[in-house]
């Protein structure tokens, strides 16, 4: 199944996601559900607050980008439950987008090399270091379970320049091949 992907503005992309339990109830067709709508959306990641679950859960197939970032070969992976433990001190500037922001792409500073914490599907527990655009991909999934998104990583001036995209893109208005969900609007259910 397909799930639409929350836009900008949407409550779930500002929460921090729960941690998942061995027997989280449909825990296998979430990740399968994830996976499809990734491929359908042309995604090289997707963080289930991304598809309105509140749940600290990651998908990632950046194999796609091998060519160019040959660290990314044969990286596809589910993360349950990450945590990044260790950060390096070298950073780089590289443009990001994110399939919540479609439309929009900006340079952010970051990282180069991460060390993270995860269970894999199993819950066995993994301590894995990532570098270059591994590491990135990770960090912009990541953030998304801490309710961070990359545009909170630009400078406010940019920020203030992207403001007529962000409110279209939390209307709805925006162009995408993709299914969407935009955010409940603050009147629905209220009573006068």
């Amino acid at each position: 199944m397909i799930y639409p992907i929350a836009v900008y503005g949407h409550p779930v992309l500002r929460k921090i996601a729960k941690e998942i339990k061995p027997g989280h109830e449909g825990l296998n067709e979430i990740i399968e559900n994830m996976w499809e709508t990734m491929y359908e959306s042309d995604g090289i990641g997707l963080a289930a607050p991304q598809v309105n679950k509140s749940i600290r859960l990651i998908v990632i197939d950046a194999s796609p980008l091998e060519d160019d970032f040959p660290e990314l070969k044969d990286f596809k992976k589910v993360f349950i439950n990450p945590q990044i433990i260790n950060y390096n001190e070298e950073y780089d500037i590289i443009a990001e987008g994110c399939l919540s922001l479609p439309t929009i792409s900006e340079e952010v500073k970051r990282p180069t090399q991460i060390t993270i914490n995860y269970m894999d599907v199993h819950f066995n527990p993994i301590t894995e270091t990532y570098h270059g655009f591994a590491a990135r991909v990770l960090q912009h999934e990541h953030d998304h379970l801490e309710g961070i998104l990359f545009v909170d990583h630009i400078s406010p001036l940019k920020k203030r320049l992207l403001k007529g995209k962000l409110t279209k893109i939390s209307k709805g208005d925006v162009d995408v091949e993709y299914k969407i969900t935009v955010p409940p609007t603050l009147n629905r259910g209220k009573r006068r």
